[in-house]
């Protein structure tokens, strides 16, 4: 008798979105000029996702913004994740951590010459909050002008990138 499969959860996050899963779980995203950065720590069983909708918190926020508001930044959104690592007893070096998103998905008019897009400052805010926070990037997919989508197995720290447009998928 075989036993049946595991269903695993199974949930999509929306733009300014984050999760920590202290157990297998499928996330899935779709990124455009977003950025989405997942943190694995085979260790804890435990894997998270953000998905940064802008580069950096404003300086004058007021002190009681909520949680929802800070997760929208890709700042904030990575310090939170590595505090929330931290309280489980990971170590910055153990964790895995993939970057993808940052595209220019919308032609950009209007803009003056050489001004860096979203897509871009996303990009740069992310790898700059990452490397300041001691974490060293294993795979990455960033930039271009094709959005996509990604599963995020926390079980095995396995990403599974489709790049929208295109019928083939890609594991990192």
């Amino acid at each position: 008798m075989t036993e049946p499969a595991l269903i695993l959860p199974d949930l999509n996050l929306q733009p300014g979105e984050l999760y920590l899963a202290r157990g297998p779980a499928i996330l899935r995203t779709i990124l455009g000029s977003c950025v989405g950065v997942t943190f694995w720590s085979a260790r804890l069983g435990a894997g998270a996702l953000c998905h940064g909708v802008l580069p950096r918190c404003p300086r004058d926020w007021p002190a009681g913004f909520s949680l929802a508001e800070g997760c929208r930044y890709v700042d904030f959104s990575i310090r939170h994740l590595a505090r929330q690592f931290d309280a489980l007893g990971a170590r910055r070096q153990d964790l895995e951590v993939k970057l993808f998103g940052g595209a220019d998905v919308l032609a950009v008019t209007g803009t003056r010459p050489g001004r860096p897009t979203v897509g871009a400052q996303n990009c740069k805010a992310a790898e700059q909050v990452l490397a300041e926070e001691g974490f060293t990037v294993s795979a990455s997919d960033v930039g271009g002008t094709r959005g996509r989508r990604i599963h995020f197995h926390t079980g095995t720290g396995e990403v599974l990138l489709h790049r929208l447009g295109d019928s083939s998928g890609h594991e990192l």
